[in-house]
């Protein structure tokens, strides 16, 4: 069975199981998460329920393993012929999770 979950503005295919990465959630480690934004469920022989926008009583369950930091990313400006130079990172952080279980309604 697989779900699909709205976190962060974006939306993640998961399966039970699964270790994903999302936008930085304001939870500590080794404790539970529930995603309650599905948009879909499916898989295992059964037919696809797609929510509107949500499917009513689909929830999962997930585990926070910890929180990171992604890799530096360099913005760099220059303007020609005016000696103008800019340069400055960026790291953004992020919650890494284990799907548990998707309980369906």
């Amino acid at each position: 069975m697989y779900a699909i979950i709205s976190t962060g503005g974006k939306q993640y295919k998961i399966q039970e199981g699964d270790i994903i990465t999302v936008e930085k959630l304001s939870v500590p480690a080794g404790s539970e998460f529930d995603f309650d934004r599905v948009l879909a469920l499916g898989g295992d022989g059964e037919d696809l329920s797609i929510g509107s926008p949500y499917v009513p009583g689909a929830k999962v369950s997930a585990s926070v393993i910890g929180d990171g930091k992604e890799k530096k990313v360099i913005i760099y400006k220059f303007k020609s012929k005016k000696g103008f130079h800019k340069k400055k990172g960026h790291r953004q952080p992020f919650t890494k999770l284990k799907i548990d279980k998707i309980v369906v309604g």
